[in-house]
């Protein structure tokens, strides 16, 4: 039966070969080629038949589709994110319960005449009652394997919307799982039906425990009997098959007991652990076999099983077919438009979310089935044949229109990022943050600016490690490889192709050998088993020159807001810096010139580090100020796009508990004098000439130097008067002086005056008092976060920093603070605003 299963993989990809270049994913093209190769086309010819047809075929496909099923459903459960689910689980149970409750109406009202065309005893209403229920899960159910391969394929999963359409189909499809197996037992009048359906879900509980304390073990003391080395990317086989072989049998039992596995394969996906090396060796071996073997014929079969030559095709199966296909599109678009109108969801997302739960996948095809077997003599059999039929055809216009839809209107569905001045903490928006790294060397900074970012489970932190890799060969060295090679030629082959025991610590790079691999694996696993923080860590292989664009693509693909990059030069023991990775700066600025969103480079000094609690019932919060280190962190403003950005950003730190964050604005005094001259003079009133020292005003709470506190005391009108003097323009009246004072005014109202963040106006005329107020402050913070600037250089707050500016890819002011003159121990975070599209 090979041959057979190669066939339809061979159609399946033939067929997505042609339906890639108009949108059409892989599962449409995988439905089509089981429905070419089934009894309604090819087969119909005798050769392929009985080629296709065999004695044991039948049993042959119903394993692998057991196997795709439970795999695919596992995987489905491992990669859920359950956190966002748990924060927007009103919104998708009502989508959810919402699109199907109009189904159930509409199949309830049309049951009865349906019932009377094709049932064979229409006089009995036990017949009926069980009709009615059946076309009601039939017709309300959403495929959620369907669903989310459709939503992974037109890369949805990464966005709000794709997200809560996933969830929304698993919803809707446990819930019809549950409702039939309930209206089964029911309708079987067997007691013990029920008991067996409760001792599948208890076996299913104890065995993800079971699972759960086996990975952690796996992952803390699994090591490799081969080698000296005592930690590894990825588990063994031996270790991973029992892990899969527990999968497959607990599956297995429960379709012993008559139950269907697919609840059960889905519960323990998601009660696996995360993080770690086992459920990363799962994801990423399971993933190939299943996308790359199982699922094409897993919905081939699908497709396998229509047969539209039993369809008479006369005017009753043409209704019947038409009133179908008006029941779940129908049903579907009505509920969803209605509850995506109260949850206040675009038209144009609810009718695509409508029809991808419109998908009918398996578990209708297996209802039908069981239904037929127990009640084949009291419901004619041409019933189940046109309802086998409607239900894959409604598939199949269904995923069209999505795919069409979706790839046609990129302005709705595709990659859009907002420069984070647009957005605000407060509200439950995801920060999606991209970092890369091109060694261990970058990783323990970047992954505690992470957690600082973290600072509340309602507005969450989606972040992406990518561990880029240069394309460059590598010799294969190992002894087996030229036992029964004559000549000692070396054979060239590239990073991506060793095997984990052919990479050693000599191979030259600093990021093209297995130990970096190892010791970024660690680093990360380490953080999210103490933070709780899930960091996804994807790789990126390509030649130097390209690099830049495999960065920029990975950005798109993740839907990230920010891209965080390392600085080429990293800090020596003496406090100097020194030039790292060749070629590191170039990808850094190439980034900078074609990055679709905003983008961040780390000046890395060495961000300090606490020791996690030891008490295991440490809050969420508490842990991710450990691993912060209660930093002090500092905002340079000096005004434009990029320092906007920089505040923006920094609203994120500034929101943790455990971090103190003071904006520090530069000021050019003389204008300020100037403006308060020319008001004067206007008036007719003498004003004091303003000084040039430092102005401080602050408020800050529970902050270490008494200027930092706010004054119990003070007077509304004093924090009246406060506020009118953040309004006031300081340099000139221009479009960026206006966006920057109505963007300090409402910062300043939203978390200064809240006492959450401090705020400090240094006065100063020109560039050698901004160095001498930097070098002032230079010791007193941990992290500086300052805006790349690009007015910068024209400002005369910065006159003559540009005479040795080194790094003009951090701007003026990031330049000076990067330094090796700039002797401190402060890391620095340079932030450029995501640019137009037309620059």
């Amino acid at each position: 039966m090979g041959l057979q299963a190669s066939l339809i993989l061979s159609v399946s990809h033939l067929i997505q070969l042609v339906s890639k270049p108009i949108g059409q994913p892989a599962t449409i093209a995988q439905l089509f080629a089981g429905l070419l190769l089934g009894p309604s086309c090819l087969s119909q010819i005798k050769a392929i038949n009985v080629y296709f047809f065999q004695t044991s075929s039948a049993d042959y496909y119903e394993v692998m589709a057991f196997f795709g099923r439970i795999s695919f459903l596992f995987l489905i459960g491992l990669e859920l994110d359950v956190c966002f689910l748990k924060r927007q689980l009103h919104a998708a149970c009502t989508i959810a319960y919402g699109g199907a409750l109009p189904c159930l109406v509409f199949a309830g009202a049309v049951s009865y005449p349906f019932f009377g065309y094709y049932a064979r005893h229409p006089g009995s209403p036990d017949h009926l009652s069980a009709f009615v229920l059946l076309l009601m899960i039939l017709v309300a159910d959403s495929a959620s394997p369907l669903a989310v391969r459709m939503a992974a394929e037109l890369n949805l999963v990464t966005c709000d919307f794709g997200r809560l359409a996933v969830g929304s189909a698993l919803i809707n499809d446990m819930s019809c799982l549950l409702f039939a197996v309930i209206v089964g037992n029911i309708l079987d009048d067997q007691p013990y039906s029920i008991w067996l359906w409760i001792l599948s879900l208890t076996v299913t509980g104890v065995v993800s425990l079971s699972l759960r304390n086996l990975a952690n073990w796996l992952n803390n003391n699994m090591i490799n009997t081969s080698s000296t080395r005592n930690n590894y990317k990825y588990l063994r086989n031996a270790p991973l098959a029992c892990v899969v072989l527990i999968i497959v049998l607990t599956a297995g039992i429960c379709e012993i007991m008559g139950e269907n596995s697919i609840l059960a394969s889905f519960l323990l996906g998601v009660m696996f652990p995360r993080q770690g090396k086992t459920a990363r060796t799962l994801s990423v071996k399971l993933s190939y076999a299943v996308y790359t073997f199982l699922l094409p014929i897993y919905f081939g079969y699908i497709g396998f099983q229509v047969d539209l030559s039993v369809v008479s095709w006369g005017l009753k199966d043409v209704i019947g077919i038409l009133t179908i296909l008006l029941l779940c599109a129908g049903g579907k678009i009505v509920g969803t438009l209605a509850a995506c109108h109260r949850l206040k969801i675009p038209i144009k997302k609810a009718i695509v979310l409508a029809l991808l739960l419109n998908l009918k996948g398996h578990f209708v095809l297996l209802t039908l089935r069981k239904t037929k077997t127990r009640m084949l003599h009291d419901w004619d059999d041409e019933f189940f044949n046109l309802m086998l039929v409607t239900l894959v055809m409604n598939s199949l216009i269904s995923g069209m229109v999505v795919a069409f839809v979706v790839s046609r209107d990129s302005m709705t569905f595709g990659y859009r990022p907002v420069a984070l001045e647009w957005q605000s903490p407060d509200h439950q928006s995801e920060l999606r943050v991209l970092a890369c790294v091109h060694g261990p060397r970058h990783v323990p900074s970047l992954v505690r600016l992470i957690g600082g970012l973290s600072w509340s489970k309602e507005v969450p932190v989606a972040a992406y490690l990518m561990h880029v890799i240069e394309f460059l060969p590598k010799k294969r060295r190992t002894a087996d490889y030229y036992y029964n090679n004559n000549n000692n030629s070396n054979k060239t082959l590239l990073y991506h192709q060793l095997e984990d025991d052919e990479l050693s610590d000599d191979d030259g790079g600093t990021a093209g050998n297995l130990q970096d691999v190892l010791e970024i694996n660690e680093a990360v696993d380490s953080f999210v088993a103490e933070t709780g923080i899930f960091v996804h860590l994807i790789n990126a292989v390509s030649p130097p020159a390209s690099i830049f664009e495999d960065v920029c693509k990975g950005a798109e693909d993740v839907r990230a807001l920010i891209m965080i990059l390392p600085f080429h030069k990293h800090q020596r023991i003496d406090g100097k810096m020194e030039s790292g990775k060749e070629g590191l700066r170039t990808t850094n600025q190439r980034v900078l010139r074609h990055a679709p969103c905003t983008v961040a480079i780390l000046v890395d000094r060495g961000l300090p580090m606490a020791r996690p609690p030891s008490s295991s019932s440490s809050s969420y919060s508490s842990q991710a100020a450990a691993l912060l280190g209660m930093q002090h962190v500092a905002v340079l403003f000096f005004g434009g796009p990029d320092d906007r950005e920089a505040l923006s950003f920094s609203k994120h730190i500034g929101m943790h508990h455990h971090a103190s964050l003071a904006v520090i604005r530069f000021v050019l005094a003389r204008e300020l004098y100037s403006s308060s001259s020319s008001s004067s003079s206007r008036h007719g009133v003498d004003h004091p000439v303003m000084s040039t020292h430092v102005r401080i005003n602050i408020s800050y709470e529970d902050h270490e130097d008494p200027q930092y506190r706010h004054d119990p005391h003070e007077s509304k009108e004093e924090e009246e008067q406060q506020q009118v003097l953040m309004a006031m323009p300081s340099r000139g009246a221009d479009h960026d002086d206006e966006a920057d004072n109505a963007f300090l005014e409402d910062f300043y109202n939203r978390y200064v005056r809240t006492g959450k963040v401090g705020y400090v106006e240094k006065h100063v005329s020109n560039g050698a008092q901004t160095v001498a107020a930097l070098r002032d402050i230079g010791d007193m913070y941990q992290l500086f976060i300052v805006g790349k600037g690009t007015g910068q250089r024209d400002s005369p707050l910065t006159t003559g920093l540009t005479d040795w500016e080194e790094c003009p890819e951090l701007g003026t002011v990031g330049d000076l603070l990067a330094s090796s003159e700039f002797d401190t121990d402060t890391s620095v975070l340079v932030i450029q605003q995501r640019r137009p599209l037309t620059d």
